[in-house]
C-alpha cells in the first residue's frame, strides 16, 4: 500500500482525533462467515464503504476501496489479509435493502424495523464533543447486556477508541456470495468477530454509529 494514510512525525504535541459517522452492519450466515460493514458518510478520508469478514476457519479479511482507507483500518484493527479491491454500496432506503459488492463478497440485505435497543439509543446525545464520555459511561452497560460488545477500548499501535451508537435496526434477510459459493441464510454473529477489542451485537443488525479514534503521540492524521 502506498498512500500514506498515517505515520511517524516527530515533535507531535498531542495526540489527534478522528471522527467517523456512519452505519455498522453484522451479520453471519449459516456457513460461517460473519461480514461486517461500515458505511461512513463522513469522515477524514472524505466518504467510504469498508468491509471487514471472518471466513468460517477464522481467516479475518479487509476488504478496501482505496490504499488510505486500507492502511488507517489495518493500523487500527487486525487482519490476516487485506485486500484493495472496488468496493459500492447502495442504499434503497424505501425498500430498506443495501446492495454490497466489495471484491469476491457480494451481498444484499434486507433490512426490517427499528430495534428495542434502538429505540432507546435515540434518546443518546449525539454532539461530537461528548462521544469519548458518552460512550465510556455506555460501556459497563454494553458489556453486560451485549456479549463481546464494548464501547471503548485500546486500538492498534496505542491508539484508543471510542463507539457512541445512536439508533439500530434489525437486519432480516441476506443474500451473499464469496466468489461463486453461496453463504447461506442470516445466523446471529456466533463466534463474535475478531478485528478489534469490540464485536458487533450477535444478533444481525444495522447500527447508526460515530467512532472516534485517538491517535497515539507522535502519529499524525491522514495525509500528514
Amino acid at each position: 500500500m502506498t498512500s500514506p494514510a498515517v505515520r511517524e512525525r516527530a515533535g507531535s504535541a498531542a495526540p489527534h482525533r478522528m471522527t467517523f459517522d456512519g452505519h455498522i452492519a453484522g451479520l453471519g450466515t449459516t456457513e460461517g462467515t460473519r461480514i461486517v460493514v461500515g458505511r461512513w458518510r463522513v469522515s477524514p478520508l472524505g466518504s467510504f464503504t469498508d468491509v471487514m469478514v471472518e471466513r468460517a476457519d477464522g481467516l479475518r479479511v479487509l476488504l478496501a476501496p482505496r490504499d488510505d482507507v486500507a492502511e488507517l483500518v489495518a493500523a487500527t484493527y487486525s487482519f490476516d489479509a487485506v485486500h484493495v479491491v472496488p468496493v459500492g454500496l447502495r442504499a434503497d432506503e424505501a425498500r430498506r435493502r443495501w446492495r454490497l459488492r466489495a471484491g469476491p463478497l457480494t451481498a444484499d440485505l434486507t433490512l426490517g424495523a427499528r430495534t428495542r435497543l434502538g429505540h432507546l439509543l435515540r434518546a443518546v446525545p449525539r454532539h461530537p464533543a461528548l462521544a469519548p464520555f458518552v460512550a465510556t459511561a455506555a460501556d459497563p452497560v454494553a458489556r453486560l447486556l451485549l456479549d463481546g460488545v464494548r464501547t471503548r477500548g485500546t486500538a492498534g499501535q496505542g491508539r484508543r477508541e471510542w463507539y457512541t451508537a445512536s439508533d439500530q435496526h434489525a437486519i432480516t434477510a441476506v443474500r451473499a456470495l464469496w466468489g461463486s459459493a453461496d453463504l447461506g441464510a442470516l445466523t446471529p454473529v456466533v463466534p463474535a468477530v475478531r478485528f478489534g477489542f469490540s464485536s458487533v451485537p450477535a444478533a444481525p443488525t444495522v447500527t447508526r454509529v460515530r467512532t472516534t479514534i485517538e491517535l497515539s503521540e507522535g502519529r499524525t492524521r491522514p495525509g500528514h
